[in-house]
């Protein structure tokens, strides 16, 4: 009786709308303080964890059955989640219970543990040390009892091990002020990986005093990340692989230093001696102009347009072998090292401002093949002089209007065929007018392009028991009143398939060629996200779409009409817009339905 009450309680929240103000209309209407508090629920109708399998990993570890996660008894799951962010998924141990309990109601069933590989009180590394290879025992105790608490209540884990590390004067890491997060460099840096390694060692190897299971045996941990959003091949697109770094602390996406610069060009020149012709490498050392004897040098972005074939191709081939032999690597040491029984995710496909294929012919290799994105990220404006975060600019439009470039689309270029796909990050941050529409467009059509997992970020990164409601940031969810609501609306419908997979899936293939020559095309903000001419963007709205090969002959349909609306094959998805500022997304499926976007203007 309370799983069909709940429903219903779900079904009533069905009718997101906005409409655009006629003249006369307030641009601030009376609004309801409607705040959301996190302590104990008390007759509580909306309630959803009987979805919820109890304990989580009950019947074994999470594994790959038909090209999609399946429980170790063979029974397809899909993962609603959320991220729990550095110091937010480190509660103390009275409130983890409360956490657990309320996510579980929501309909969550995995939780990804991001940004913890940092000094407490904002991860589970020791703040008192001079170096960062000792985890602190009072929030790794933490962790523990926090994962505890949610496998007792059916939630898994998704533990992420290289995330936002930065590092200190006793790690022995060279020029370590100027890494940041040492973007890239985790690929290759002797140092760097050996710590990487420790440091997983450490983790997974540690007993949980409360499950009685050490990490790397836990059933409950479903996917092991080796990096966050970390890709050499994407730094050498963006320019981040010159080696012109001398500041301390730099952000996030910062040049290398010269000291590693210098390694990586060693690297590439022992790599070309090893893996093309001398005629190969005679040609590549005349158009570089350097003479027998002295190290060609690597491309900038800026030269990548009138390189010849042959050179912009053969260095390409050097970073994404470098990934791939990074993600094996890693994936061995994991498994045959640790014996870890998780699924293994490498990195994830979150640029859409360039070509993800080079990066996902690395990461589909491994268990998971997995993407992030975000409607209209807050674009940061730096001070020039300290580099520091003075404000922001969010465009905050509407994706209704825009569906060919929303993030269904834009998600829909990463899936591989025979792989479960799995989004560990998306959001539409805030603050945005039209964020209500994020969650149930994407819960629908991730449901008909049969997708394994959304993961929303984040539910916080600070604490929320007992805490002032207040949205911290952009990303955060726990106090907003609009995307908690609708995680528990959404989670049934998505983790039930409500919205029946798509009748049809369209494969496209590409040759290695093809893969790098996608990172130097022209125009390529106008072929976002697909990076393929003549695909048409509107597919993913329409039948599923997925990658064959990355290693075949290029096969690219071009043949599907487009209208308007654009309706989904199964019938029960339709998306419609008029000019360039009205949207509606009609979702109809049998349980489940909503209507979202400009309701008052359109009718689908």
């Amino acid at each position: 009786m309370m799983a069909r009450l709940s429903g219903c309680v779900a079904a009533g929240i069905c009718l997101f709308c906005f409409s655009a103000l006629a003249e006369g209309e307030t641009a601030t209407p009376a609004m309801r303080p409607f705040p959301v508090t996190w302590g104990k629920l008390n007759g509580c109708l909306i309630d959803f964890s009987s979805l919820l399998e109890k304990p989580a990993g009950k019947t074994g570890f999470i594994t790959v059955r038909d090209g999609h996660l399946a429980t170790a008894d063979g029974k397809r799951i899909r993962f609603w989640g959320v991220n729990l962010s550095g110091k937010g998924g480190l509660p103390p141990k009275e409130h983890a219970e409360v956490i657990a309990e309320r996510l579980a109601r929501w309909g969550i069933n995995c939780v990804r543990f991001h940004f913890f590989d940092r000094p407490a009180p904002n991860g589970i590394i020791d703040a008192s040390r001079d170096d960062t290879r000792r985890l602190d025992p009072e929030y790794l105790d933490r962790l523990d009892y926090m994962t505890a608490r949610l496998k007792a209540h059916g939630i898994y884990s998704d533990i992420n091990l290289n995330v936002a590390r930065s590092y200190k004067a006793g790690d022995g890491v060279r020029d370590y002020e100027l890494l940041g997060f040492a973007k890239g460099l985790t690929y290759f840096d002797p140092r760097l990986l050996e710590l990487q390694r420790e440091y997983a060692r450490a983790l997974l190897t540690h007993k949980n005093p409360y499950t009685g299971t050490e990490y790397r045996h836990e059933p409950c941990v479903a996917i092991v990340e080796l990096v966050n959003e970390n890709s050499l091949v994407e730094a050498w697109m963006d320019g981040r692989l010159r080696g012109t770094n001398t500041r301390k602390n730099p952000g996030t996406w910062t040049d290398i230093p010269a000291s590693y610069a210098a390694d990586l060009t060693r690297l590439y020149n022992e790599w070309l001696a090893e893996n093309v012709s001398p005629e190969t490498l005679r040609r590549i050392r005349s158009e570089a102009s350097v003479p027998e004897g002295e190290w060609i040098p690597r491309l900038s972005p800026d030269q990548f347009p009138s390189a010849s074939a042959e050179r912009f191709h053969t260095e390409a081939r050097f970073y994404m072998d470098l990934e791939r032999g990074y993600f094996l690597s890693m994936r061995r040491f994991l498994r045959e090292e640790l014996g870890v029984r998780s699924l293994i995710v490498g990195n994830s496909d979150h640029g859409h401002g360039h070509s993800g294929y080079p990066i996902v012919a690395g990461t589909s290799l491994l268990d998971v093949v997995d993407g992030h994105v975000y409607w209209q990220h807050p674009s940061y404006i730096r001070d020039p002089g300290t580099g520091r975060t003075v404000g922001f600019k969010i465009p905050n439009t509407p994706m209704v209007v825009d569906p060919l470039h929303s993030t269904v689309v834009q998600l829909a270029r990463t899936p591989m065929a025979g792989k479960p796909y799995t989004v560990s990050e998306v959001n539409h941050p805030f603050p945005h007018q039209f964020a209500c529409e994020g969650i149930p467009i994407l819960a629908a059509y991730g449901a008909f392009q049969d997708w394994d997992g959304i993961f929303w970020y984040t539910l916080a990164h600070a604490e929320v028991v007992g805490t002032e409601p207040r949205i911290a940031g952009h990303f955060d969810l726990a106090f907003d009143p609009v995307k908690m609501t609708q995680l528990a609306a959404c989670a049934a419908s998505f983790r039930r398939g409500d919205v029946r997979p798509a009748d049809r899936t369209v494969l496209r293939s590409y040759s290695p060629e093809d893969v790098r020559q996608s990172i130097r095309l022209k125009n390529r903000w106008e072929l976002s996200p697909f990076y393929s001419p003549g695909f048409p963007a509107a597919l993913p709205l329409q039948h599923a779409v997925r990658v064959e090969s990355l290693t075949s002959e290029t096969r690219i349909p071009t043949d599907a009409g487009v209208g308007n609306p654009i309706r989904s094959d199964t019938g029960e998805l339709v998306w419609l817009t008029q000019g360039k500022d009205r949207g509606l997304v009609v979702i109809n499926s049998a349980g489940s339905q909503a209507v979202v976007g400009h309701c008052r203007d359109l009718s689908a």
